[in-house]
């Protein structure tokens, strides 16, 4: 199994396409969140009124502007709505703060900071990502694949730039996923949870070499967009219930426009208008 980190990447071409892992390429992010992320936390911070908090974790994750969100805030967001509505949880200070704080979230990181400074809700939030981490490696493969289209387009793209995989998922998951389904193989370069967020890692490809228009971001939620627009590059949205069409679309018609310096203003506008609308 290859991984491909961004500290061995080198810049091959003029152009490069980053493209987002759960909802966006792989069309696994229902799945992990209504039977892994959600099901897990209420579980291990003794939620009782499962069924609103669920339906909040949904919500929060799926169907809302943070679809996508990193799996530490939505668990803040999570648990602070289920304060809100009685839920005895605990103290989740620490939590909150090292989400609000810290550089990176992510295991690791996690991992070092209860050695320095343990505490009950950091200890449990270790638990269920882990617990998270061993579902999906466990039981979810043979249920992960990616959307129709994506491979040939994935094939297609990797022909004329390079390729990153950017996303808040672990690492070891997405090269599970892309290597099972044969599109690790296309990847030039992959940053997951472990990097940072998706804003650093469009900026690490921009200290790498290109130009802010020659780097073009494809994602399924806002948090994708505002880390392609704070970085000032360019963005290409998959709909959610569209992905298939969506795909198809990115490979016969915007990345000749992405090619030929016609991408950004009203075409790219026009795309974002109907991802917000979607």
């Amino acid at each position: 199994m290859t991984t491909k980190k961004p500290e061995y990447f080198k810049k091959k071409n003029n152009f490069i396409v980053g493209v987002d892992s759960d909802g966006c390429a792989m069309d696994t992010m229902d799945i992990k969140h209504e039977r892994f992320f959600g099901p897990i936390s209420a579980d291990v911070f003794n939620v009782k009124d499962r069924e609103v908090y669920l339906e909040d974790w949904n919500k929060i994750n799926l169907f809302s502007n943070t679809r996508g969100i990193n799996r530490f805030k939505a668990l803040v967001m999570a648990l602070q709505n289920a304060q809100g509505r009685g839920e005895n949880i605990g103290d989740i200070s620490a939590l909150r703060n090292w989400t609000d704080t810290a550089s990176s979230l992510s295991n690791g990181s996690l991992e070092l900071l209860i050695q320095e400074a343990p505490s009950s809700d950091l200890v449990k939030t270790f638990d269920w990502s882990k617990q998270v981490n061993h579902g999906i490696e466990t039981e979810l493969a043979g249920e992960d694949n990616p959307f129709t289209g994506v491979k040939e387009s994935l094939e297609y793209i990797a022909r004329l730039t390079d390729l990153a995989i950017i996303s808040s998922a672990n690492s070891e998951a997405i090269n599970s996923e892309w290597n099972r389904h044969e599109l690790m193989p296309l990847v030039d370069v992959t940053y997951g949870q472990e990097t940072g967020s998706k804003a650093e890692a469009i900026s690490d490809l921009i200290k790498k070499g290109y130009d802010r228009d020659c780097i073009l971001m494809v994602g399924d939620a806002p948090g994708d967009e505002i880390a392609a627009e704070v970085n000032d590059v360019l963005y290409y949205p998959i709909l959610f219930g569209k992905e298939e069409e969506c795909w198809k679309r990115l490979r016969d018609e915007a990345m000749s426009k992405f090619m030929s310096g016609e991408y950004r203003g009203e075409y790219q506008n026009h795309l974002k208008k109907n991802f917000m609308t979607c």
